[in-house]
């Protein structure tokens, strides 16, 4: 019901929607069916539904890939995430991660639901790493083990600066995109990217889940994550903890938008690093978490919310992004729109409004001196489509149907 009521009030998500829903069905048709193969592939959509659509962009080569690479850093994240492992147990883990993916029997008992299952049958992902090509399993390896090291150093170290900050993103983000240039440039489709350029993809990307992720953090059990700097909040209140407090509503709200705009340093190193992929492929696989990033950002900018549950994009508006995201100027352009919501939104009596829109004209200005803003469909104007209401109700009845018929052959199948 929730969905049919979003689509009356967001009617143009209809097709977008339809086709994410027809896109994911095939992306179930097309797991393979060694083992191994098949298990990494299906856990993939388990741990990551949006990243699981969004690899299908890539060509089979590099999608199985990165595929493993994804799977090999989630496996890592999750001894990390895990805080009910002690730190000495922990620790020798995580930096010798990299050694433990070229053996088939390794595995660990940790995490939860589908992380679990991921680390009991980790063998799966270290048969199919196996099998790749030895410039991307030295990629992967050579990555794991600096990430690993990178986590090691944060369990014992408190993130307190925003030096401390870059450099905690750098090894769980930043050497991800430094990473995927890698195994780009491996597969011989793209030129090397440079480290600082690979390095703000993945910056931006998880800078956005931090800040979007506070609560879910913060009330971590049995002890909290703390990813926001001591440099930022210690301005704003006493201990991280006291922002998701009713009485501390205005500070909180001002300590996040002082976080988001930290995040929009990033946002003209990634249309940099974007305007360079010469795969039409990579470059779908790159923009789609792009966009979604700084949507993200927008939603979640001067919104209390953050503070109260979960702010995310709606799943139409997702659907939309990674239909109409083919292009550079289609990036351009949804960066340009939602730099402009962002605009909308700040208050000029916030602590830092005037850096905030620096920033934000910044961005606007690089996509308007592309020359590609015109000609392009805007993700944030109302009643683009101009559908009546027949045409809505149609629309709801139609999407109920093929909604139905599609989850009804999955499950015959």
């Amino acid at each position: 019901m929730g969905s049919i009521k979003a689509i009356l009030k967001n009617p143009d998500d209809f097709f977008p929607l339809l086709k994410l829903k027809i896109a994911a069905r095939n992306a179930e048709k097309q797991i393979p069916p060694e083992p191994h193969w098949g298990f990494c592939y299906s856990m993939l959509h388990k741990v990551s539904r949006s990243f699981g659509l969004v690899i299908q962009q890539l060509g089979p080569e590099l999608r199985d890939a990165v595929c493993i690479f994804y799977l090999v850093l989630r496996a890592l994240d999750t001894v990390e995430d895990d805080t009910s492992i002690e730190t000495d147990v922990k620790v020798p883990i995580l930096i010798d991660f990299h050694r433990h993916i070229y053996d088939n029997d390794w595995h660990f008992g940790c995490g939860t639901k589908e992380y679990k299952v991921l680390m009991d049958q980790f063998h799966h992902v270290s048969k199919a790493f196996l099998e790749l090509g030895k410039n991307y399993q030295d990629a992967i390896e050579d990555i794991t083990k600096r990430m690993g090291a990178g986590m090691a150093k944060f369990i014992c170290k408190e993130v307190e600066t925003v030096d401390d900050y870059d450099e905690y993103c750098h090894y769980v983000a930043g050497l991800v995109g430094l990473g995927l240039s890698k195994l780009f440039y491996a597969s011989g489709k793209e030129d090397l990217a440079t480290d600082k350029l690979s390095n703000s993809m993945g910056l931006f990307l998880q800078k956005t889940n931090i800040i979007r992720d506070y609560l879910e953090d913060i009330n971590e059990i049995p002890k909290s994550r703390m990813f926001w700097p001591r440099q930022i909040w210690s301005k704003y209140v006493s201990k991280l903890e006291d922002l998701k407090y009713e009485e501390n509503s205005v500070k909180a709200v001002q300590c996040l938008n002082d976080m988001v705009t930290n995040a929009l340093l990033h946002a003209d190193d990634c249309l940099q690093y974007m305007s360079a992929l010469r795969d039409s492929s990579n470059f779908r696989f790159c923009a789609i978490p792009q966009v979604m990033a700084i949507g993200t950002l927008a939603m979640c900018y001067n919104n209390i919310g953050v503070f109260r549950g979960v702010v995310k994009m709606r799943r139409g508006l997702t659907a939309k992004v990674i239909d109409r995201t083919k292009t550079m100027a289609d990036v351009y352009g949804a960066f340009f729109d939602f730099a402009s919501v962002l605009e909308s939104k700040v208050d000029k009596n916030d602590p830092n409004a005037t850096k905030t829109s620096s920033r934000l004209e910044a961005i606007q200005k690089t996509c308007r001196e592309s020359g590609l803003l015109t000609k392009r469909k805007s993700y944030v104007l109302r009643n683009e489509s101009g559908y009546g209401s027949t045409m809505i109700l149609l629309l709801v009845i139609l999407f109920s149907i093929i909604f139905a018929y599609l989850s009804a052959n999955r499950h015959n199948n």
